[in-house]
């Protein structure tokens, strides 16, 4: 009598890039994501590879676009003109060349972005694989002066994309904090929960280990680390002019389904962090907790998600 071979492990290698683009420079910011996920597909074996919050078209942290209650500046008009020129359209050049070079390189990616649409901006997570492009979400309630800036997204754009070993999810920066949001997210079986943002506080950390834990799923966190000579230098963030003022301090880091951090947190610089995943760790800490499934109780808790585009005028898609 022959005993049964062992299943094969199911295992896919993640990435989340630590790093910032210059800002109000696109070109540049394109040239620095694709640098990025090809060092860490090619240099470091990933097949997902995560970007943070707003890359392209930037995050402009310690800036307050000339904003006092009921008053508005031109400096500060001008100064969201060069933030609206310099983010992004979809379709349109930059989303055209990371959909070629996932295509290329056979992985996935989630870029944060500035998405333009119209007179309008919304911070985005694209996602792209070896199709090309498969999607985008629109953050949903952009965070405190943030709303200036940024449109507010809508229930149409709230994927989870099916890659054929694991389900893609996202939730930019403070989305994270959304319970119903996660709720969403977890009856849509998300197994990667990418979280491109710039939270650089030790208390995000818990967020992060939370988030997998609940949702037992691994979460692949990809932070900013934006110094103050990354700005143009006619710039003054209330940071301070130094040119090695940290504005934003990384701290990316992948957890496990059980909380267990695997990369990170990176602290101190720029960087790639990666981690082997064994996915089937996911149904093994499943096992006595799944947040929509048999620990769920929908003859009490029941939750309604609009996922309705909005009636818009601009019929562009």
């Amino acid at each position: 009598m022959t005993s049964a071979s062992p299943e094969p492990q199911r295992t896919v290698n993640v990435a989340v890039v630590q790093a910032a683009a210059p800002l109000f420079d696109t070109p540049a910011a394109l040239a620095r994501a694709e640098e990025l996920i090809r060092e860490a597909v090619i240099g470091r074996g990933a097949r997902v590879v995560v970007l943070p919050e707003a890359f392209l078209g930037g995050y402009p942290k310690g800036l307050d676009f000339g904003i006092t209650v009921g008053s508005r500046t031109p400096a500060g008009r001008d100064l969201f003109r060069r933030y609206h020129a310099a983010a992004i359209e979809i379709p349109g050049p930059e989303f055209g060349a990371l959909a070629a070079l996932t295509r290329e390189l056979g992985c996935h990616a989630v870029v944060g972005a500035v998405e333009r649409r119209g007179g309008t901006l919304y911070c985005v997570a694209l996602f792209f694989g070896p199709d090309g492009y498969l999607g985008l979400h629109r953050k949903l309630m952009p965070t405190a002066a943030e709303r200036y800036l940024w449109g507010q997204g809508d229930g149409s754009t709230l994927p989870v994309i099916d890659t054929g070993i694991a389900r893609l999810g996202a939730a930019i920066c403070w989305e994270n904090y959304m319970p119903l949001f996660r709720t969403a997210m977890y009856a849509k079986g998300v197994d990667l929960w990418c979280a491109p943002t710039v939270d650089d506080r030790d208390a995000w950390q818990a967020t992060m280990r939370h988030i997998a834990l609940e949702g037992r799923c691994f979460v692949l966190c990809a932070s900013q680390y934006l110094r103050r000579d990354a700005l143009p230098a006619d710039l003054h963030p209330v940071q301070g002019d130094e040119p090695d003022t940290i504005l934003i301090g990384g701290g990316s880091v992948i957890v496990s389904p059980l909380g267990e951090v695997l990369a990170g947190p990176l602290r101190g610089g720029e960087g790639i962090l990666t981690a082997e995943l064994d996915l089937d760790d996911l149904a093994r800490a499943r096992f006595d907790f799944d947040p929509t499934g048999h620990y769920a109780r929908p003859d009490i808790f029941t939750l309604h998600v609009n996922e309705s585009p909005p009636d818009r005028h601009d019929h562009q898609g």
